[in-house]
């Protein structure tokens, strides 16, 4: 498959706009016409998806997502002009964007269409072929994204493949021209290994624990009824949902009832409530339940808001009173636990945070900008939300990637184009040559008076 698109490739290796922007039509009308049987295939593979967070969170970042590179791949394309100094006259500088070639994406279970076309439409709009892993926890999206994909593209410019984690491990030893990896730090290490005997370049997009900070500047119930949103999207299987919150010690008893009251507000009920998504699978369900029962025989108190409502819809639950020692501190939890950790003020917050590996996101609730503008300058992440959460991700026009842990690279966007491209620089001269009055042999007059000129 990937010398058949590398063959491809070879035969029209600079794509006009024109043709990139076709593909990402027939993408995007494809997405649109076949929208329930995105929501039924989703909610097939966690056992209950909420219909409209597939829609908000899958179907609606796509499309957008295609909409606004399809406005700006021409200015994209364009040649970026350069200077020239001036002791390298006459002649012109410019950097050319050139498409990579093949494209590897690997594409994680939580949002198994978003963050396949995502990827999808950042290396289509920089004009390369792609090949999309799908995750093996999400069999049913997997197999409608490769029959619908089929019906649209070649599958010497976009094939999906399917499989076991034994599949997905020689995929990512492929010699890929870039290769984009979206799951867990520890086995985007293992990805990383792989790459490197081919000295493919990466993109990672991981995860780790993105802290929230509650401030005294913002009512308690807005700060929780926002953050409780944040986290109660997809039952908390979100890369940048709020791991853990920070919060004045004084206000930590009025957040448990404003957050629990919050939740409640958003579901009435979990038993049969059609808005309330599962967890993906069992294997999932049971590390959360055993990470919950160890941070509590470990002393912490443990609130859950809903009692268990079976299908795998765990309550969300808070819990206080809790130490670095337990797992819950150490893992990304990617669930519906949220632990409390409270300061005094705030230096002692954006220590707790420094302390720490640096993070895929950073949420701030407070409408001082003071407060604000020390946690910007003051703690690193890949992204940052003030007074929301997870927004940040949708915003086409802004980079999405971790930092360190958390990952590297960039993609969304113009930094998508950026990334799936090769930014060539070009410099030229014309008739006129006057690199010819530094030739050898050395030690002329008019080389003197060059050095005179440029080396001061």
């Amino acid at each position: 498959m990937l010398a058949r698109q590398r063959a491809a490739f070879a035969q029209n290796p600079m794509p006009s706009a024109i043709q990139r922007i076709e593909w990402l039509r027939k993408l995007r009308q494809m997405l649109k016409n076949h929208q329930e049987e995105w929501v039924c295939a989703i909610n097939q593979d966690f056992g209950n998806r909420s219909a409209d967070e597939t829609r908000l969170a899958e179907l609606m970042p796509s499309i957008l997502g295609i909409r606004h590179a399809c406005a700006h791949i021409k200015q994209w394309m364009r040649p970026s002009k350069r200077s020239v100094g001036m002791a390298f006259q006459p002649a012109r500088a410019q950097v050319v964007y050139q498409p990579l070639g093949v494209v590897g994406v690997i594409v994680p279970w939580n949002y198994p269409l978003m963050l396949a076309i995502g990827p999808l439409v950042g290396a289509l709009s920089a004009g390369n072929r792609v090949m999309l892993k799908i995750s093996e926890f999400t069999p049913a999206t997997g197999a409608l994204l490769k029959k619908r994909l089929a019906q649209i593209f070649p599958e010497d410019l976009v094939a999906v493949v399917l499989g076991e984690a034994d599949v997905a491990r020689a995929f990512s030893r492929l010699p890929f021209d870039h290769l984009l990896f979206t799951g867990s730090t520890e086995v985007g290490k293992q990805v990383m290994r792989a790459a490197a005997d081919n000295l493919t370049p990466l993109t990672l997009e991981l995860g780790g624990k993105s802290p929230a900070i509650i401030s005294h500047s913002i009512p308690i119930e807005e700060a929780a009824r926002r953050l409780a949103f944040g986290k109660a999207l997809n039952s908390g299987q979100t890369c940048i949902a709020p791991d853990y919150v920070l919060l004045p010690k004084a206000q930590q008893d009025a957040f448990v009832l404003a957050y629990k009251q919050a939740i409640e507000a958003f579901y009435p009920k979990m038993a049969d409530n059609p808005d309330y998504s599962s967890i993906i699978n069992e294997r999932q369900f049971e590390r959360l339940q055993a990470v919950l029962a160890e941070a509590q025989n470990k002393g912490a108190q443990v609130i859950r808001l809903f009692d268990k409502a079976g299908d795998r819809r765990m309550a969300h639950t808070l819990i206080l009173n809790i130490d670095d020692s337990m797992r819950l501190m150490q893992e990304e939890i990617f669930g519906p636990l949220l632990p409390v950790v409270t300061y005094e003020n705030l230096d002692d917050a954006i220590a707790y945070i420094n302390a720490r590996p640096r993070p895929l996101a950073l949420y701030y609730f407070g409408y001082d900008q003071e407060g604000q503008q020390k946690v910007l300058h003051g703690t690193h992440s890949g992204g940052v939300g003030l007074n929301e959460c997870l927004l940040h991700i949708v915003q086409d026009d802004m980079p999405f990637g971790g930092i360190g842990p958390s990952g590297m690279g960039h993609y969304h966007g113009h930094e998508g184009f950026l990334t799936f491209s090769k930014a060539k620089a070009v410099f030229s001269r014309g008739r006129f040559n006057a690199t010819r009055f530094i030739y050898p042999p050395y030690g002329r007059p008019l080389q003197k008076l060059i050095y005179k000129l440029f080396i001061r």
